[in-house]
């Protein structure tokens, strides 16, 4: 799961480089033998004229093209004519592309075993183009660009002067080509230089633990050079630190085969389409600069495939006809690929073709097997898209794109599939869905039922391929009751995004009899939609100002008729409704549906995991999936607890951004963690699994989760939310003094009953309270930098943190009374002295502490 910036890392440390030995040069002493002055002679008064720089006259010359280019070269036309002349790379570049943008994207096409990375994986990419320079040289350039203006405007002038581009190599040109309409340089020591723009950056080095390049084992495999795009092809060999690698690279060397594709960008940018931040695309950006402004403006456009309309089709187009694009999006599949599971991931890329439909596009997407026969054909390409595949342990699927900086038009994809992302697919679907289809209770599924799974994590994929960021908050739009409604799921789905972390329906109940329809993810109502925003052609509007405010009127529209288009990110820090994972408009409901199922499922694990001749490795795996599977509904509960609701909108929508959850839901999520947590969960505790895969002299898996879910619910940073809440939006919120006492009354009924505390609960009420103690004695932690933190923090800030050293400090108080209240009821010896012990600790904190809620 990719985020897509041009101005990445790899750019970043290659300008800075530049930039920096620039400096270093700049400021260096020249070095001189001391000589005895010779008597200055008088001269007349001229302006000074710096000396101009040294050239070998006769390494520079241009020679002959028949003198460079012999009739040995073996030669291939193409973006950058290539010849090959014995042992020795020239490309011949025509005068007709210099200063054009070119994209250099760097590739792994092979690695050693255990090296961390994998062939087929993006190493880098960069923009760069050639410029001819004084003394017969060419220089290569990195187009950093950050800050644009119109060239018609005065400002432009500024930004020119502050945007030098730094000159990464610099080549001696070698010959003029047929009527001087090209320049020859010999490329030679460049295809196996340290260049980043053919090889890993410095810091990617150091993460694998590579040190210097083995230069004698390493070598250019092939240069290949197309219309649009040159191919470069090397084998490189590292010596590589102990220690940095896994055990399995045990010669001290790495070798890696890298290829960089040089592509060039179109010569017209494809039109912006301005982003929207209630829609979820990938962008690219940069600083706009213009005469009228009065601040600098960042302009943000979305990453999306060049789909046009063809002339003839124009006006079918505008009638609402479908037609099919100038140019197909087209994925081929490795051929490394199982052959059983390509019809799958073909499947799972032909799906997105009914949201092309909503933009006004037929057959705008299509998935291929490779053809293996043709040998004119790259995997490494940077013309193709290809879902490649890798041999790994991982368990993981990823879906990058690459994109003109320019503009965002997506130009090519590399879609990373893990092998063992089959066995993530599986235990999530044996745990959410064991109860309620038989298909999910063995250890190896079905072709037919893996092969679905895997057509939607494909699907998936190729929709962040298209430029669709994770829509987290999709699954939050549907009534929770409604995933119990078979007609209702099986027609609409039980989340409106495939964007979403919304794996399977683990609300449905055996009794409900929904089908597969209704428990798998697919291409919904929010996926169509934000295909129809990001694509959708407008030929009547030429101007991007323009587009963007019918634009903007649409989404308003759209969103205040459907909420089911409503998008909400990778998951936002504060707000219950943005969670992976999670299904429903009620976490609280929904986490209790699946206990339900999970009480189904967990004393089922040794039959369903269990396999001749094998050993408990599948049901300890099983088991654990289990407990995180609780865990998960655990979390999406407790983060209504101070929570924050955010609704993106712009300033001609109605109503609050930002809103605090409903006081019911809070009380609600303490009652859920009373009530399914810190009640001991015993039919997790089966002692059937257990006695077979944990030891039983360490803390275990319930434990565990207690543990985080107290260190959650009563974090310092929740309390503080609270407080802010109250502040705000009064006393209709959820007040820390009610939280904490919520909590309470359920960790430590026992006080109230006289009833004996189990080992668990024991654990649990000193959790608690050791939690509270933490709470009070903890200082106030700033994070980030100085800068941030005088920026971010305020007087106001440090008061509140006090309140709740204050409020954990008189809640500690209340409980040593609640404590010793009840110790005169409970008559179990056992529970006594716990509580007595309890005491003991408030005692020491209470009376031997500092001033409270001044302690800093």
């Amino acid at each position: 799961m990719i985020l897509h910036k041009f101005l990445n890392s790899n750019l970043k440390q290659a300008v800075l480089g530049l930039v920096s030995l620039c400096f270093f040069a700049a400021i260096a002493p020249s070095c001189s033998v001391l000589k005895k002055k010779p008597k200055a002679k008088p001269v007349t008064a001229v302006s000074p004229v710096l000396p101009r720089p040294k050239t070998d006259s006769v390494k520079n010359a241009i020679k002959p093209y028949k003198d460079i280019i012999t009739g040995k070269a073996v030669s291939q036309q193409g973006l950058m004519t290539v010849h090959k002349v014995n042992d020795k790379y020239y490309f011949e570049i025509p005068k007709k592309i210099l200063k054009r943008d070119i994209l250099v994207i760097t590739r792994l096409s092979g690695s050693t075993p255990g090296a961390g990375n994998f062939g087929g994986e993006e190493a880098g990419r960069r923009m760069i183009y050639w410029e001819q320079g004084p003394d017969n040289r060419l220089f290569l350039k990195v187009s950093a660009f950050v800050n644009v203006a119109d060239s018609m405007e005065t400002i432009s002038k500024a930004v020119a002067n502050s945007n030098i581009n730094p000159i990464m190599a610099s080549f001696p040109i070698k010959a003029l080509g047929k009527d001087s309409a090209s320049l020859v340089i010999e490329v030679t020591d460049f295809l196996l230089s340290e260049s980043p723009l053919l090889t890993l950056n410095p810091e990617s080095k150091k993460s694998y633990g590579l040190t210097a390049p083995a230069l004698d084992r390493s070598y250019v495999q092939s240069v290949k050079t197309f219309p649009i795009n040159t191919e470069i092809r090397t084998m490189r060999t590292y010596n590589a630190v102990a220690g940095k690698l896994p055990a399995i690279v045990m010669a001290g060397a790495v070798t890696l085969e890298f290829n960089s594709s040089f592509l060039l960008l179109p010569e017209k940018p494809m039109r912006k389409r301005l982003y929207d931040p209630r829609v979820g695309y990938f962008t690219s950006s940069y600083n706009k600069f213009s005469d009228n402004q009065q601040s600098v403006e960042s302009e943000d456009f979305v990453n999306r495939w060049r789909l046009e309309v063809k002339d003839e089709d124009i006006e079918n187009y505008k009638k609402g006809a479908l037609v099919e694009p100038k140019k197909q999006i087209v994925y081929y599949i490795d051929p490394a690929t199982p052959k059983k599971w390509r019809p799958y991931l073909i499947a799972g890329i032909n799906d997105w073709q009914k949201a092309f439909e909503q933009a006004g596009f037929k057959n705008a997407i299509i998935g291929k097997e490779w053809p293996e026969n043709d040998s004119s054909m790259s995997l490494e390409d940077s013309r193709y898209s290809v879902l490649r595949y890798f041999a790994s342990s991982n368990a993981n699927a990823y879906g990058p794109n690459v994109s003109d900086p320019r503009s965002g038009e997506i130009l090519e994809s590399h879609i990373g599939w893990y092998h063992n992302v089959m066995t993530l697919v599986h235990n999530w679907y044996m745990i959410q869905c064991g109860a309620v289809d038989p298909r999910a209770r063995k250890n190896e599924f079905d072709d037919e039922l893996m092969g679905q799974l895997i057509r939607f994590v494909s699907s998936h994929e190729v929709g962040h391929t298209l430029g669709l960021r994770h829509n987290m908050g999709a699954s939050s739009t549907v009534p929770v009751e409604k995933l119990r409604d078979k007609a209702w799921v099986e027609a609409h789905g039980h989340t409106p995004s495939i964007m979403d972390y919304a794996r399977f329906n683990y609300v449905a109940q055996p009794e409900d009899g929904i089908s597969e329809k209704g428990l798998f993810p697919r291409i919904n109502d929010y996926d169509k939609w934000a295909i129809q925003w990001g694509y959708k052609v407008m030929p009547d509007i030429s101007d991007t100002e323009k587009e963007k405010k019918l634009l903007n009127i649409i989404t308003r529209d759209s969103l205040a008729s459907n909420k089911r288009l409503w998008f909400s990110g990778e998951g936002r820090d504060f707000d219950p409704r943005s969670q992976s994972e999670d299904l429903g408009d009620d976490a609280v409901k929904a986490s209790i549906y699946g206990i339900k199922n999970l009480k189904r499922i967990v004393p089922n694990l040794v039959r369903w995991t269990s396999e001749e001749g094998k050993d408990y490795t599948q049901l300890n795996t099983m088991y654990r999936a289990a407990v995180g599977q609780l865990g998960r509904y655990v979390d999406h509960v407790i983060k209504n607890l101070g929570g924050v609701m955010v609704t993106e909108k712009l300033s001609d929508q109605a109503g609050a951004v930002y809103k605090p959850v409903s006081l019911t839901k809070q009380k609600e999520a303490i009652k859920f963690l009373n009530e399914q947590l810190f009640k001991t969960p015993k039919w997790l505790l089966d002692k059937n699994i257990l006695s077979k895969i944990e030891p039983g002299y360490s803390g275990n898996s319930v434990q565990r989760l207690q543990q985080n879910a107290i260190a959650a619910a009563t974090s310092q940073s929740r309390l503080y939310r609270m407080i802010i809440n109250q502040r705000d939006y009064g006393k209709g919120t959820y007040s820390p003094e009610q939280w904490l006492g919520d909590l309470k009354g359920g960790i430590f009924t026992e006080l109230s009953t006289g009833a004996p505390a189990d080992e668990y609960r024991k654990t649990l009420q000193k959790m608690y309270v050791g939690s509270i103690i933490t709470m009070y004695n903890k200082r106030f932690a700033l994070q980030g930098s100085v800068d941030n933190i005088i920026a971010s923090v305020t007087p106001t800030d440090v008061l509140l943190y006090s309140n709740v050293k204050a409020l954990a400090y008189a809640h500690l108080r209340a409980l040593r009374k609640y404590i010793n209240a009840g110790i005169s009821i409970t008559k179990d010896r056992d529970t006594r002295i716990h509580f007595e012990y309890l005491k003991h600790m408030l005692d020491k904190i209470i009376e031997e502490s500092p001033i409270p809620g001044l302690n800093y």
